[in-house]
């Protein structure tokens, strides 16, 4: 809850900042208010939906994935939970993820390659993983994280055009005036410059440490640490990227989707400037400690 609070703060002086620059008083951060709302409202309801679908995923078939649908179901008993959607995406890249705004609107992703490659005790270390996601609702809390930066992102960058276009200014500043309006303004347009980056960093902390959490609960599930660590392993070694996967759901999977190293594909440094994940050295060294 602080955490949502905190970005919706954070809108709102998006908000008070396009209103300061533009001479619209408290409309700036009325509308950034009423637009953070919707659309969190928005991402909340389907954001399962909208996950899987930019992943293209499909419902995973029982027959053909019975072993899948057993590890979910006996963990899901050994959780308290009750059974999430199960999908499978079709990448020979291992890799999996969880979404949905609670326990009873959730769904687990694997892609193929994560089946292919993994034993049954490592792919239980992932599952475990993913379910420990829903079940400290982190998929709601991300969801809404990403939405919350598209919006300040997105008022930043219109106040942004505006004025590179030369947008309405406060009269005091027609007028040439060094006035409190003027001043506010200036404030209001380095509040407008730096808030995505704040945002985003937000959210990249966040990403951060809940990976770092569903690490350890998910070996609390299955009480067997060297499964997760084994899966994670063979993840730090795999080159493979997602081809579905994007920056806007980068943060659901398990380990990066992106490419990270010039091998791997074009944009890489970028990936890794704004990674969603602590790097997996880190969290097998942590693992091995439990």
């Amino acid at each position: 809850m602080a955490l949502v609070v905190a970005f919706v703060a954070l809108v709102v002086a998006v908000g008070w900042a396009f209103g300061a620059v533009f001479g619209y008083g408290a409309a700036g951060p009325v509308l950034a208010l009423a637009v953070a709302v919707a659309g969190s409202f928005g991402a909340w309801w389907k954001s399962d939906v909208i996950a899987l679908r930019m992943s293209q995923a499909r419902p995973a078939d029982p027959a053909a994935h019975a072993r899948l649908h057993n590890l979910v179901e006996g963990l899901c008993i050994a959780a308290g939970l009750p059974k999430p959607g199960v999908y499978v995406v079709d990448d020979p890249a291992p890799n999996a993820f969880a979404t949905g705004r609670d326990p009873r609107h959730a769904a687990v992703a694997v892609t193929t390659g994560l089946l292919d490659k993994l034993t049954r005790v490592e792919l239980e270390g992932v599952l475990a993983h993913e379910l420990s996601h829903i079940k400290n609702r982190d998929t709601l809390v991300s969801t809404l994280a990403v939405t919350l930066v598209g919006m300040i992102t997105l008022l930043a960058d219109v106040a942004l055009r505006f004025l590179w276009w030369g947008g309405p200014r406060h009269r005091d500043d027609r007028k040439g005036g060094a006035g409190p309006a003027a001043v506010l303004g200036v404030v209001g347009l380095v509040l407008l410059v730096v808030a995505p980056l704040v945002g985003r960093l937000m959210q990249l902390a966040v990403s951060r440490r809940r990976e770092l959490l569903a690490d350890v609960s998910g070996v609390g599930l299955t009480r067997y640490p060297p499964g997760l660590i084994s899966a994670l392993e063979k993840l730090r070694d795999d080159g493979a990227v997602v081809h579905s996967a994007s920056r806007a759901t980068a943060h659901l999977w398990i380990e990066s989707p992106l490419a990270r190293v010039p091998s791997e594909g074009r944009m890489a440094w970028l990936n890794r400037l704004f990674d969603t994940h602590p790097p997996l050295d880190e969290r097998i060294a942590g693992l091995r400690e439990l």
